[in-house]
């Protein structure tokens, strides 16, 4: 049914090298398969399918899918072809009308016959497509839901209401570009039922791209393997995972949870509600009550929704509760992290944030974005930007304020500015980049931590390796040597391979500085590996806090995640055939 031959596509960089990305791939795929595509971050898995779309040309080679064939040559008619025998889902996907879930079915269907999806009044297209609508809508799990309205649905049900509308488009090829690996095992188990209902029930083929091997080992009737843009690897998924992950590094020792020091954060009686107007989803955080110990790695767990983040932004003092504080220690004295002031800023300055958009800058060299972090979080951060804002006419709790700012977001500390008249050169003016002469002083231990070369400081981002931008990232905000560190998913969309990278560095960081971890993440085997305790969140409460073991193997019970059950067992299977 699908074809590609020597197939090669590269993307020319400005001021930077050329990106082969696709590199002499040849592809066959039978009528009514799931194919999975494996391999680590810039292997070339989107760019494959973003050229069997149809959206993207190549320089070499041929696709054929059924009677339809694209060559370099090609009139943009071809492509139109190809567009309309396949539909493709990406991870981050939400484009729905403000409707209920059977509207939004029923307008793809009545856009894919006539052209049209944005009709003012289409009542009359029910007759004709109610039925035919409620039917996709079996076939992703949301019958149930169909008169519910769109954007107050979960996260997952909102990405089985994309597909949904995908399938009314009647494609013969549905293209998954990591369709779940940003959510949590229950709506992650969710939306893989749905891609084998599809297939089951209504015969689609579908090309699925993760590198996730639990999905695959789940999904996939066969698996291809893809490095540098070249297909190395085709077979059953259990090879091709195993031949996947012998490139992962060895696991290295973490702390022994016994060795661990005394309270440094006391959580208490937190409270926060959240209210959705026109109805919908509300999230009420409360009764949330627990001691984080000094250089201890504490994962919350729990399913989208459950108040992980919230939470996270709370101990950082990003939000306030509405009830409740929380209390770090400072020397011997316990510090309100919702009371502004100087005493709350000298907590901050010890406090690295890592939220899920937390990235390195792409054409700044890696000194310079440190230079940067320091001017943040270095040791006499506080007492010099108190002089400024004296001479500024600045109080010390706007002072505050304006520091806590640096710890959100850029996109959200721009919005939280502008809300006050100020620009983001206050920041600059009150916390200027360190003196370049002192950048390689300060990196030197951490960079000898994460095993990273000291002339990475002066190269960019994409001059970097996937495994050096990973660590370079952890360097970034692991220079200034914070006493607490706080991540928010911010590795939940890599490969196994690199994120085996960035848990021996965590834990390594944790054992040399003693550094404090409070984490958010997804990814079972990562927690499993790195925290040295789990707190379990559900609808806003605490329902366990203990090892993480224990902790994660009822979360997966709770979720229901037959993709994840005995993962543990056949990966090991794997790696032992």
């Amino acid at each position: 049914m699908i074809k590609v031959e020597n197939l090669s596509k590269t993307y020319h960089i400005e001021d930077g090298p050329d990106i082969k990305a696709l590199n002499n791939v040849n592809l066959e795929v039978e009528k009514g398969e799931i194919l999975g595509i494996i391999g680590t971050s810039g292997s070339g898995k989107s760019t494959l399918l973003r050229v069997l779309r149809g959206v993207e040309s190549f320089e070499e080679g041929e696709i054929t899918i059924d009677d339809v064939t694209v060559t370099p040559e090609s009139t943009p008619y071809y492509s139109r072809k190809l567009r309309k025998l396949t539909a493709i889902h990406l991870q981050r996907s939400f484009g729905l009308w403000s409707e209920t879930t059977l509207n939004n079915v029923i307008r793809k269907l009545y856009g894919t016959k006539y052209g049209d999806e944005a009709l003012t009044d289409f009542d009359f297209a029910y007759d004709e497509f109610e039925d035919e609508a409620m039917e996709i809508l079996r076939v992703v799990g949301l019958d149930h839901k169909a008169n519910h309205f769109a954007p107050v649905l979960s996260g997952g049900e909102k990405q089985r209401l994309i597909m949904a509308r995908q399938l009314a488009k009647k494609p013969e090829v549905l293209l998954l570009d990591e369709p779940a690996t940003m959510s949590c095992p229950k709506t992650k188990q969710e939306i893989l039922d749905s891609i084998k209902a599809i297939n089951q029930d209504l015969g689609v083929t579908v090309i699925l791209v993760s590198h996730l091997p639990e999905v695959h080992h789940y999904l996939s009737q066969r698996l291809v393997l893809m490095e540098e843009g070249r297909v190395v690897g085709e077979g059953s998924p259990d090879e091709i995972i195993k031949r996947f992950l012998k490139k992962m590094e060895p696991k290295v020792d973490g702390r022994n949870p016994e060795d661990i020091g005394e309270e440094i954060i006391k959580v208490r009686d937190l409270k926060r509600n959240f209210y959705l107007l026109k109805g919908g989803n509300v999230l009420e955080l409360e009764d949330i009550n627990f001691d984080v110990n000094e250089s201890e790695i504490l994962s919350l767990i729990g399913p989208s929704g459950a108040g992980k983040t919230v939470l996270l932004r709370m101990i950082g003092g990003l939000d306030q509760p509405d009830e409740g504080e929380v209390l770090f220690k400072l020397n011997d004295e316990w510090v309100d992290m919702h009371q502004p002031g100087i005493s709350r800023m000298k907590i901050r300055r010890q406090m690295g944030f890592m939220h899920q958009e937390f990235a390195l800058v792409h054409h700044a060299k890696l000194k310079d974005q440190i230079a940067g972090r320091l001017g943040v979080k270095g040791i006499k951060v506080v007492d010099e930007a108190k002089k400024k804002a004296e001479e500024l006419g600045i109080s010390d709790l706007a002072l505050d304020v304006l520091y806590q700012l640096t710890d959100l977001p850029e996109n959200e500390a721009k919005i939280r500015l502008e809300k006050i008249g100020l620009s983001a050169d206050i920041l600059d003016t009150l916390f200027p980049s360190f003196p370049d002469n002192k950048v390689r002083e300060y990196a030197e231990p951490i960079f000898k931590a994460l095993d990273l070369p000291l002339d990475v400081l002066n190269r960019r981002s994409y001059e970097l390796s996937g495994g050096q931008k990973v660590r370079a990232t952890l360097a970034l905000v692991l220079t200034s040597k914070p006493k607490v560190l706080i991540l928010d998913e911010p590795f939940g969309d890599l490969d196994p391979i690199t994120l085996r990278m960035v848990s021996n560095s965590l834990k390594q960081i944790n054992q040399k500085f003693d550094t404090t971890i409070i984490m958010v993440s997804h990814h079972i085997d990562f927690i499993e590996e790195v925290a040295t305790r789990a707190i379990h969140m559900e609808d806003g409460k605490i329902i366990g806090d203990g090892k993480p073991g224990k902790e994660c193997d009822e979360f997966i019970k709770r979720c229901k995640a037959d993709y994840l059950k005995d993962a543990a067992e056949w990966k090991e299977k794997i790696a032992e055939n």
